[in-house]
Formats: C-alpha cells, structure tokens, sequence
C-alpha cells in the first residue's frame, strides 16, 4: 500500500508533530507499506525522517502552511502529483490554522480525497463537543462560544463525510453516533509512542524531580504546579526540584517567560523551553513524578501514555476524558481537585513521600502503556484501510 499522511511533522511546532513522528516511525516499519507520503506543512529545516530501523521509503511533500489559505489547492496538487492508495490525515479542528476560514477550508479535504474516491481515514483527536471553549483558550464569551459550536457542527459534519473517521476514546464514538446519526466512527487507541524494555524504577541521585510536559497557557497551568511543590517542600523538608518541560501554546505567547519572572524567586525551578525528540527519555526517566496541571482537557493524553511507557507514576486533575481514560486503559495515580493547590500539593504528597507508592504507580502505568505499543495501532488502521478498499470493490 502507497499510504499518504496529511499531519504537521517535526521539526514543526504545530500541534501533533509529535504524533505524527511517531506514526510514521511504526507504518514505515509494517510489510503491508511500500511507501509512505507525507504531506506536511513547511519548515526552514529539513524534515526528520533520519530512522536506524529498517523500512519503506518516505517521500515528503511539503504542501500547507500554518494559516495559509491556499493549504487546500496545496495538498490536492500533491495528491494528484503522488497518487496514494489511501490517506490518512491526522487532525485536530486547529490543525491547519487558527483563523476559521482557513480551519474550515483545511478540513474540507477528507471529503474531497473520498469525492476523488481515495479510501480516506480521518484520526481525529478532539471533538468539540467535548472541549470547554473558555478554559481551553478558544473564548470566553458566550455568544462567541454559540458560534465556535455552530462552526464546530458544521465542521464536524464535513469530516464525518471521510470513509472512517477514528477518535481515541469510546465516548466520543457515543456523543457522534448519538449527535450526527452515523455508523462511521470508531474507536482506535492513542497508542504508546515507545516502550522501553522494563523501564527502572531508580532515580538519579539529588533532588526528585516534579516534571510536567506539554504546551502551556491556556488550561495546562504550572502556577498550581509550583505553588504545590513549595507547599510539599515546606511540610515534608524534602529535596524537590521542579521541571517545566516545553513551549507556551501558540494561544498564549509569552505565558512562561511571565510564569519565569514571577517565581524567579523559588529555587530548583527549571523551564526546559522545548523538548527535542532524543531529549524526551531522560526528560521522564530522571523525573519522579509526573503531574497534569490541567484546569480541563480536550482529549485522550499523549503525555500519560508517554509517562506509562517510561513507568512513571502521575498526579492528575478529576477531570472527565482523563479520567474516563484511566478506567479504559488501566492507568493509575493520584487525582487532584482542578485550581486547588492544597488538593495538588497533597496528591504530590501522596507519591513522594512513600517510594513503595511511587514504584507501585509506575510499574501499573508501564503495563497499561505496554497493552497499546503504536505497533499495534498502525496495524488497525492497515486492517481499515483494506476493509475500505475491499468495499470500494
């Protein structure tokens, strides 16, 4: 199968690159691949498709830019130039863009790859039905957020015109078949990125390190975070050292360079900026703790899923999707009530202060993560794929 990817991909900062790293890491690996297209946005450097293992070869075509509103003349051109057997697009509703007309026009393009009669899947890792519109950084006003959700419907409908469009959670399967009356919809696992063998439950020697990983600014806050960690130092005397790992969200530019000069006085705070690909393992193997200062969620975490394979014990926020993903998945940890930091600072407690717990939480999370390697989630949408070419006979 000559399979086309539609995805951001590294060295880009837009939202899924790493995903999509990761997607192509495992397709280009599978027997049933002879080749793999990808269609990106454009970057200054060069695409990293440098892998050790053996694999099909990769042809990328960049053909979209980030808020370009020539990005669906772009990808059909590239299309028509390399003729895939399928295609998948790997999407989020601002993948293309964050201005509407743009987002809109990007996503468009399932229906016209299946209108040209591609066999086409759409991976879709929100839905808007599901995502707080003030706290997740869209708006806060409510007429404005009317009409986010008409737009968000509207939207939802064009993807839905795809062959198959996956989502990584069974109750986003349940609110689209309910909502848009469709038999389409199927849930496909995150997956797990990679999976160490046996990951070591041993820490380097100093301070434990208090990680948290992500894009921050909207409703991933780290302020709850340190204030926590300085409320755990002060009644445990522990030796705790705080870790920021990666970027503001492109809706907050500036939110920690402004969190850096506001607690510039706390010590053993550092702010990683971001976090290159061969970085990413130390980064969680030195960490003792993984915390999720989360205010809402917009979907299944590649982050925990990253914290499983690495058996890393995790605090997170009672929220609904993560919650609904521990209890799918097998993850364990210790919940927090959202914007309370005693409730954080207790839940951080809770883990480092008795190791055994810590190892506990870890070794639970490795096994969940182990259950769903990306191996096995490319196999999925090859089986997919084929059911749709068959029935395209």
């Amino acid at each position: 199968m000559k399979l086309a990817i539609v995805t951001a991909y590294p060295p880009s900062k837009v939202t899924l690159n790493e995903y999509a790293y990761h997607l192509v890491k495992s397709f280009r690996q599978s027997e049933k691949v002879t080749e793999l297209i990808l269609l990106t946005d454009k970057t200054s450097e060069e695409k990293d498709i440098n892998f050790t293992e053996n694999g099909c070869k990769i042809t990328v075509k960049e053909c979209w830019k980030f808020n370009s509103y020539s990005n669906t003349r772009g990808v059909v051109k590239a299309i028509n130039q390399t003729k895939p057997d399928a295609i998948l697009f790997n999407l989020q509703f601002m993948k293309f863009g964050d201005k509407k007309v743009v987002a809109a026009l990007g996503l468009t393009l399932p229906l016209i790859c299946k209108m040209k009669g591609i066999p086409t899947i759409v991976l879709l890792h929100n839905i808007l039905e599901q995502v707080d519109l003030d706290s997740a950084g869209f708006t806060s006003n409510k007429l404005a957020q009317k009409i986010y959700n008409f737009i968000g419907t509207t939207l939802t409908k064009l993807i839905l015109k795809a062959d198959l469009v996956a989502v990584t959670m069974d109750k986003y399967v349940t609110t689209l078949v309910d909502k848009y009356k469709v038999d389409n919809v199927k849930m496909i696992p995150h997956g797990t990125f990679e999976i160490p063998d046996n990951p070591s439950q041993k820490l380097p020697d100093g301070p434990l390190k208090i990680m948290t990983f992500g894009k921050f600014g909207t409703y991933k806050k780290v302020e709850s975070m340190i204030e926590a960690v300085e409320l755990v130092r002060k009644d445990t005397g522990l030796d705790l050292e705080i870790v920021i790992a990666g970027t503001d969200n492109p809706n907050v530019p500036g939110y920690l360079a402004n969190a850096k000069e506001t607690y510039k006085h706390v010590p053993q705070l550092t702010f990683t900026g971001y976090v290159e690909e061969n970085e990413v393992e130390p980064l969680f193997t030195e960490s003792a703790v993984v915390v999720f200062p989360y205010t809402s969620t917009t979907g299944s975490s590649g982050v925990l899923h990253q914290a499983g394979s690495y058996g890393k014990a995790v605090v997170m926020p009672n929220l609904g999707d993560l919650t609904t993903l521990i209890e799918d998945e097998g993850y364990r940890g210790e919940f927090f009530e959202p914007e309370s930091v005693p409730s954080l600072a207790k839940a951080i407690k809770a883990i480092v202060t008795n190791e055994a717990y810590r190892i506990e939480l870890g070794e639970t999370n490795y096994k969940a993560a182990t259950a769903y390697p990306m191996e096995r989630i490319t196999d999925i949408y090859l089986e997919e794929f084929n059911k749709i070419i068959n029935q395209k006979k």
